[in-house]
């Protein structure tokens, strides 16, 4: 908020304390309201929502960091005491790096290629913590219920009921907070369900009070003919947006791997197949002069919407999953989103990690979450339910039941199949033979992964640059442990939806039947 005056770095009042941040604040009035009333004749220098931060600190100390509801990293230089303080948002929406110079010098960088040259060892710094120069440590500050839960011993698992329009509201909330912004915006859609709710419920807040931005811009990206370019259209069409379709080929996907690769700072398979016209349509929505989108990251996370959910054995195995799958996104989604995206000076927003709205959805009794489709409860039934309202439709019935579709696989199939025959062209038999001794750790298991780990050590060539990268087994997306709960999937993982057979309805095996 407010890019006229909100220049940093930032000040409390008598400029003792001095703040460096990225992200937004949506809870900034209400901490403002806080601070003065603590201290009346408190003078704010801007209207940035970032401001609170200063003061907050100044009176709070290391405290901050949980009174602030949004997605945020920032580092605080206290003159008074000659001491730093650094924190990173609950989930890891906004990137944020620590390294450690040989000198003992500590460093902080939204990108890993800030401190790969100068710094000994660097690493991701954690989500949910905050670091404190006057002990050297992280501390975690975010505890919600559903991680206490999970590390308790024996684990507790949650038993809320559902409520349908309870979720629906939060949503609701969710989305409209986070369409406080002083510059042009739009949604992303791709015509699946996640992205479509986030463009129905922020369609309907501008049509119920305006906006000075005019209609709200929607913008949709794939290969000709793609199932995500009909969808989206689609949706475009019956909640009246301005849309955007961008197209792209193969070959220009492929052009552009090196320098995703370079931006995002991953060599993961499935973060690379999205990041690739994530990135490439970003780069069309600045040149529109569009500065911030709304997304529809996490809500898979949450409610078990990748299709291997379907394989979930237990309501206690599906809860674990879901929690692991959070804790997990600063590697994956949120990586792809923050950066793909700020490679061309785009912020994107996230609702469904919106702190309220995700715990209050994890704490509903899991057996409400599985997946049933013998008895119609496909993938984030409870989700689609609670937006069922035919007497006044947020989506159309068909796209508000779509099958779960993967950003890589919606894009178009040919995407993903263009990726794997491209390299096989560029990693020989031999290369794949002797992976397991170019790469003794973290050893990619396809030519693709190979491919993708040879452009990102051209980039990054440190120990610690690889470290930062998760690995690991993986089918559909799903963590290593969850790898394991169909003994049909051993030596088949790959993290497009079409590699769960018997569920996804265009599964690899099915169309080479």
């Amino acid at each position: 908020m407010d890019p006229a005056s909100g220049d940093q770095p930032l000040y409390n009042e008598d400029k003792t304390i001095i703040v460096t941040v990225n992200g937004e604040i949506y809870n900034y009035k209400a901490m403002m309201d806080h601070i003065k009333v603590a201290h009346p004749n408190k003078k704010f220098a801007t209207n940035s929502d970032c401001e609170v931060i200063s003061h907050l600190y100044e009176m709070h100390g290391e405290q901050v960091a949980s009174m602030l509801d949004g997605f945020f990293a920032f580092v605080i230089l206290d003159t008074r005491t000659n001491t730093f303080y650094a924190a990173r948002d609950p989930i890891g929406v906004t990137c944020l790096y620590i390294g450690w110079g040989k000198d003992g010098s500590v460093w902080l960088s939204s990108e890993m290629k800030c401190l790969k040259d100068d710094c000994a060892r660097f690493q991701q710094f954690p989500p949910g913590h905050y670091y404190s120069s006057k002990t050297n440590s992280f501390t975690r500050y975010y505890n919600p219920r559903h991680y206490l839960n999970f590390e308790a011993e024996p684990k507790v698992y949650p038993n809320n009921p559902y409520s349908p329009v309870e979720l629906r509201h939060a949503f609701e909330a969710a989305v409209e907070k986070r369409m406080m912004s002083d510059v042009p915006f739009g949604v992303l859609l791709s015509g699946g369900l996640d992205s479509s709710l986030v463009a129905a419920v922020a369609n309907r807040k501008i049509k119920r009070e305006g906006s000075i931005w005019g209609k709200l811009h929607s913008f949709c990206v794939g290969l000709q003919g793609s199932p995500d370019l009909a969808a989206g259209r689609q949706v475009a069409e019956f909640l009246g947006t301005d849309h955007h379709e961008f197209h792209f080929t193969v070959q220009e996907g492929i052009d552009a791997i090196s320098e995703v690769i370079y931006h995002v700072e991953t060599f993961d398979t499935t973060t690379i197949r999205a990041s690739t016209p994530m990135f490439l349509m970003s780069r069309k929505i600045k040149a529109l002069g569009v500065k911030m989108v709304l997304s529809g990251e996490g809500s898979d996370e949450i409610f078990g919407g990748y299709l291997y959910f379907h394989k979930a054995p237990s309501r206690e195995e599906f809860q674990d999953e879901t929690v692991r799958k959070i804790q997990d996104l600063y590697k994956y989604d949120c990586l792809r989103a923050n950066k793909s995206t700020m490679a061309w000076g785009v912020e994107a927003r996230v609702p469904f990690l919106d702190r309220h709205f995700m715990e209050m959805a994890m704490a509903i009794d899991p057996s409400e979450k599985m997946i049933d489709k013998a008895n119609g409860r496909m993938e984030k039934y409870i989700v689609r339910k609670a937006f069922d309202t035919p007497e006044d439709p947020y989506l159309p019935s068909e796209v508000l039941w779509r099958q779960k579709e993967q950003f890589s696989d919606g894009v178009g199939y040919n995407w993903i199949d263009g990726l794997k025959a491209h390299a096989e062209e560029m990693v020989s038999d031999e290369q794949m033979r002797n992976a397991h001794h170019r790469y003794p750790e973290n050893t990619p298991r396809t030519k693709e992964s190979y491919w993708y780990r040879t452009i990102f050590e051209s980039h990054f060539p440190q120990r610690a640059a690889m470290e930062t990268v998760p690995g690991g087994p993986s089918v559909a997306c799903s963590t290593a442990t969850a790898a394991l709960w169909d003994a049909a999937w051993a030596g088949k993982e790959d993290p497009s939806g079409r590699a769960v057979v018997g569920v996804h309805d265009d599964a690899y095996e099915k169309k080479s039947a």
